[in-house]
């Protein structure tokens, strides 16, 4: 029997605008059916938008969205087989838990004896099968959330689309909260895609990752792709800390900074291309002055409970950002060293590119 290889979902240069703002800048984006999917970014960079463009409640203002193959641009939002959980829940405080999530199935027209049973089985997806009964008021927040996840799944979703659904929990149910949504996902096998800006969020959670900013999809991957591989700047530093500083790619596999040269794991630039190299801060080992690849002074240091956080300094002035489970001690020198494939070389962005080739050329004439 053929395998059905083509996206569930599929965006082919969708743009949106309001006015003169560009909101979305032709998405091309391909989503596979069972996975966890996260748009990543900060506020304002269009997660949202693509997701609302996806359920119906925003018109692309160009482009094409496919649902099964289907262009379904034209499609009203209640015929397609996506359903949201938004951000705020938006449970009616009239209802009970059972009733809220059987509001979908009554709008509907489902027998009275089916939407019995679907909303049992849904709560219990959930682990809320004793919660029918129960007002909104009288549950918690996760179990507000836990609800307004039932009635989506209820509706028998291909892809569910969850709009920053953690943001109002606290830090230990929200880190509780990644756990059960992952797990769910895995057992019923259906689509998720899940719209963050946290970080650590969508690399816990992720089969793939799409890092937004300003309307454009920077880069996807998988999280230990988009972490250890970030394409360029803005992705290096908004997908965990990192030390960003300028180099020069001397050859393929040797890089220069801060005034050395280093073995590392990349290749295929141009010789003494101008880089920038990255450096995560729990690569870094501190060792004796003496010992160290480089030589910082300790500027300040503070405990995160299973890492210290120090703030070193070069000599040319380029900060330092190390995780160490050891304590270092303020104003002292410390030996850093890392291995090759801990160093990351990016290119320039196409600006900064730019403007190195006009120097070039300038230097060349």
């Amino acid at each position: 029997m053929a395998v059905n290889t083509q996206p569930i979902i599929r965006l082919t240069d969708v743009t949106k605008s309001y006015g003169d703002h560009q909101v979305l800048k032709k998405i091309n984006l391909e989503l596979e059916a069972g996975k966890f999917y996260t748009l990543l970014g900060p506020s304002g960079c269009g997660k949202t938008t693509i997701l609302r463009t996806i359920a119906g409640f925003t018109d692309a203002t160009s482009g094409q969205v496919y649902f099964d193959g289907q262009v379904i641009n034209n499609l009203p939002a209640n015929q397609r087989q996506v359903n949201t959980v938004f951000q705020d829940y938006a449970l009616f405080p009239h209802m009970n838990v059972a009733e809220n999530v059987a509001f979908g199935l009554k709008l509907h027209k489902v027998p009275k004896d089916e939407i019995a049973t679907r909303v049992q089985e849904a709560l219990a997806m959930v682990q809320l099968a004793d919660f029918g009964e129960r007002e909104i008021s009288e549950i918690s927040g996760g179990q507000q959330q836990r609800v307004a996840i039932a009635r989506a799944l209820v509706m028998q979703p291909k892809v569910l689309l969850l709009d920053e659904p953690l943001s109002a929990l606290d830090a230990k149910l929200r880190k509780d909260m990644q756990y059960e949504l992952r797990d769910l996902q895995q057992r019923l096998g259906i689509t998720f895609l899940f719209v963050t800006h946290d970080q650590e969020e969508a690399l816990a959670m992720s089969d793939e990752i799409f890092v937004m900013n300003a309307g454009e999809v920077l880069q996807s991957g998988s999280p230990v792709d988009i972490y250890d591989e970030p394409i360029n700047h803005f992705v290096a530093n908004f997908i965990g800390e990192s030390n960003i500083i300028p180099g020069q790619m001397i050859q393929d596999f040797e890089v220069s900074f801060v005034g050395k040269n280093f073995e590392c794991a990349d290749a295929g630039m141009r010789p003494n291309e101008n880089v920038e190299i990255v450096l995560r801060p729990e690569d870094l080992d501190i060792v004796a002055a003496d010992q160290g690849k480089l030589v910082v002074t300790v500027d300040s240091q503070l405990f995160r409970g299973n890492y210290f956080e120090i703030v070193a300094y070069d000599t040319d002035g380029n900060e330092w950002l190390v995780h160490s489970t050891n304590p270092a001690t303020e104003g002292e020198p410390i030996g850093l060293t890392f291995d090759p494939q801990d160093i990351h070389v990016m290119r320039l962005n196409e600006s900064e590119a730019s403007s190195d080739a006009r120097l070039e050329q300038y230097e060349d004439d």
